[in-house]
């Protein structure tokens, strides 16, 4: 999958990932990969991927994106005026599963899996020094990107498009067809899929 994506983007290296490969290997259940743990650990098993943390220059953009353009609500915002940062957790999850009472939605919401944690350091929005922050995909390269499924890519990207979302690959440029790559205000790659699409890659 990362061979693809890099011929398909030049010499820029591409997006990874191993939900896919270019020769799909399905391993059969007892098969392993080196180093793989086939068995996680039974203490393990209450264990969530709850959070995402990307640092944003400006909130009120990336708010604004991640809520008006992926749809994502805010969980919940914590401030912290000693240390001069705030954090927004954006998420998909129903308004009306939102607690009203802030110490159970503090709670409630670090329960919540596959959050975005927005992180503000205070002044960066307004600060003609800030250059901003590394993405990860040019050197030295290390973060890649996050990935939004959708059920139709091509509908998805037709939207982004009317609002104004720049985009790294859309859906039908190079040979992986019906994928998308668009950019955040702070430059973070996301990816666009469907994951039917993905099964018959």
């Amino acid at each position: 999958y990362g061979s693809i994506h890099a011929r398909e983007f030049g010499n820029r290296e591409a997006p990874t990932t191993c939900a896919v490969q270019h020769t799909v290997t399905r391993m059969a259940e007892g098969d392993s990969i080196p180093g793989l743990c086939l068995e996680p650990d039974p203490c393990t098993k209450d264990y969530v991927m709850q959070q995402t943390m990307l640092r944003v220059r400006d909130p009120k953009v990336s708010v604004d994106f991640y809520s008006r353009i992926l749809g994502m609500r805010l969980l919940k915002k914590l401030d912290f005026p000693s240390m001069k940062f705030s954090l927004y957790f954006m998420g998909y999850e129903k308004a009306e599963d939102i607690p009203s009472d802030e110490t159970e939605r503090t709670r409630w919401c670090f329960s919540r899996p596959a959050t975005i944690e927005l992180t503000h350091n205070w002044g960066t929005e307004s600060d003609p020094e800030f250059k901003g922050y590394h993405n990860g995909n040019s050197d030295p390269r290390g973060f890649g990107h996050i990935g939004i499924s959708v059920p139709d890519v091509d509908k998805a990207c037709d939207r982004f498009e009317e609002l104004g979302v720049k985009f790294v690959k859309k859906p039908n440029d190079g040979k992986m067809k019906g994928l998308a790559f668009i950019q955040d205000p702070d430059g973070y790659w996301i990816e666009i899929l469907s994951a039917n699409k993905m099964a018959t890659f």
